[in-house]
């Protein structure tokens, strides 16, 4: 969830201010009209935000896209071949944001292959794979706790259901699957859409859940401890069913896409809207655009503000600790650590880290990130300087081999690694893999990587995602993710033609401002109105929005 790529490279495109009216049904409950290409400034009209804007700069150019991961994933169908074991090379984004690693039954507990058991739900339909279907009931509880922390996604499922705006759209999505997007999976189909799921990362699905979703009629291919080919075999499931083609596309790290995208060409030009939350998935999407291959209209709620800063700031300021105190037992207070990146990720987790009386340094590659540090009362600091010195490395860059083999040798005994940035590549653990090094493996995602010398190295979630990994993250903030997702969903699926071109587009701060008002009654906060005077001396419209698209919160 490393926020330290993107926001430079977005450019806000110049645009018309011809207004259309929008007859959209996301626009009712959002109380908005979105006007074609219109810009959002200062001196915008009554009600009229800016249209999703596609971002600047991108001019045609064509030429072939060439993944990082690219030979690796596509290079042949998932066999059964090893597939019991758990992957040791996953992609970067199948380890990406958002979600919970609670279950109520590890993946161990039961060492046959979902692939390998016949099983059906109670309706006898068994268009699923998960883990264990009679776990279905305690998902079912988990589902209902997680709704009652996400009333503003429940409320847009009670206003929007009964008009069923999503009916007809066949949404294939890749995501964590836990009780927090089991709301949004159910809620997407309360308002008429069918669903078929999988998960975006291989430690995060919370099996329960994915038996409750199944239970309750949902394709869901997923558990807990998957392999690589299980992972890949999940994802081919869920897209390739006779008789039903997807029409939608819900993406978390852009392993979907690519995957419709290279596999199944003719599916991905018949989708009519992809939605993703990602940095890589993102990214991938804009290399897809510059090439003049991206052949349909995708939603960047990455680079929304809700998105940044509740998933980014907030989250892992409370999951970082979660996640460390669960796996080390670690007490915190006067323990050097250094956070690699101090993007909003790395700004949640320094806060929390400095207020239980760890003595913080960041690492940074952004000058204004770096000053932002410095005020906030951090040194900033090479890794090399301090590498044998700390007790905790943690990364946060959304980069690779941010920690390198060279690094790792050279820290201290008991040293802590581990990562809350967006991939598993941050951490170089492939060069851990050698003979001269042996593996202990000491709790549920705690390893210890023991050199000749007897040195160890705690490696937590083998240098994937801490919080989604090892503990949990918490629902009030899903439930602002979630609902932006539906939201962009519904607008991309009932747009009229034309309104959206083959690009890349982003929310609108109308639509960021919306799904923020939905969760202040939360806190039982009470927003001041403009007067009509102050409204016209601001050039606002007493409705919002009331920052213009270049504002930087």
């Amino acid at each position: 969830m490393s926020d330290s790529q993107g926001d430079g490279k977005l450019e806000l495109k110049q645009a018309s201010k011809d207004v259309k009216e929008s007859e959209n049904v996301a626009e009712k409950y959002s109380a908005m009209t979105v006007t074609k290409n219109s810009e959002m400034g200062i001196g915008d009209i009554a009600g009229v935000p800016a249209a999703f804007t596609p971002v600047a700069g991108h001019k045609p150019v064509k030429k072939q896209i060439q993944f990082a991961d690219d030979k690796q994933e596509f290079s042949r169908f998932p066999t059964k071949t090893g597939r019991r074991s758990l992957s040791r090379s996953i992609s970067q984004s199948s380890t990406d944001s958002q979600g919970s690693a609670a279950s109520y039954t590890d993946s161990s507990d039961d060492e046959t292959s979902p692939r390998d058991k016949t099983q059906a739900n109670s309706k006898g339909n068994s268009d699923f794979c998960v883990k264990n279907i009679k776990q279905g009931e305690f998902g079912r509880r988990e589902i209902e706790i997680a709704e009652q922390d996400m009333s503003s996604l429940i409320s847009l499922r009670k206003r929007a259901q009964g008009e069923k705006p999503l009916a007809g759209a066949k949404i294939v999505g890749c995501t964590h699957i836990t009780a927090q997007t089991a709301v949004l999976i159910e809620t997407l189909v309360a308002l008429g859409a069918q669903c078929r799921w999988t998960a975006c990362n291989i430690y995060s699905t919370q099996n329960e859940v994915a038996a409750a979703l199944s239970e309750a009629g949902v394709a869901v291919f997923a558990w807990k401890g998957e392999s690589e080919d299980d992972f890949w075999w999940c994802i081919d499931r869920c897209v390739n069913m006779e008789g039903w083609q997807p029409n939608m596309i819900l993406d978390d790290g852009g392993d979907l896409t690519h995957w419709v995208y290279k596999k199944y060409p003719n599916v991905f030009k018949k989708i009519r809207g992809i939605v993703e939350e990602s940095v890589t998935g993102v990214h991938r999407l804009y290399q897809l655009s510059k090439a003049c291959q991206l052949c349909v209209p995708a939603m960047n709620v990455n680079d929304s503000v809700t998105k940044q800063k509740f998933d980014n700031l907030y989250c892992c300021r409370e999951s970082i600790l979660d996640g460390l105190k669960r796996t080390t037992d670690v007490m915190f207070g006067g323990k050097q650590v250094v956070v690699c990146g101090y993007g909003e990720v790395g700004k949640g987790c320094c806060a929390a880290l400095k207020a239980l009386g760890s003595i913080v340094c960041i690492t940074e590659i952004d000058p204004i990130c770096a000053l932002q540090a410095c005020m906030d009362g951090f040194r900033v600091v090479k890794l090399n300087e301090v590498i044998r010195q700390v007790d905790v490395v943690i990364t946060c860059t959304g980069n690779k081999n941010v920690v390198t083999r060279e690094q790792l040798d050279r820290m201290k005994n008991g040293c802590i690694v581990c990562n809350m940035g967006h991939s598993n590549t941050e951490i170089d653990v492939a060069s851990l893999r050698t003979p001269e090094l042996t593996w202990e493996r000491v709790r549920s995602q705690v390893d210890h990587v023991i050199w000749p010398d007897g040195k160890r190295v705690v490696l937590l979630a083998e240098g994937r995602l801490l919080n989604l990994s090892c503990s949990t993250v918490p629902t009030f903030v899903l439930s602002i993710t979630a609902t932006t997702q539906a939201l962009a969903l519904i607008e991309l699926y009932n747009a009229p033609e034309g309104r959206y071109k083959q690009d890349v587009y982003l929310l609108p701060k109308k639509m960021d401002e919306y799904v923020a008002s939905l969760h202040l009654p939360t806190f039982d906060a009470h927003l001041t109105e403009l007067s009509d005077e102050q409204a016209k001396y601001l050039g606002l419209n007493k409705n919002g929005p009331f920052k213009p698209n270049y504002y930087r919160y």
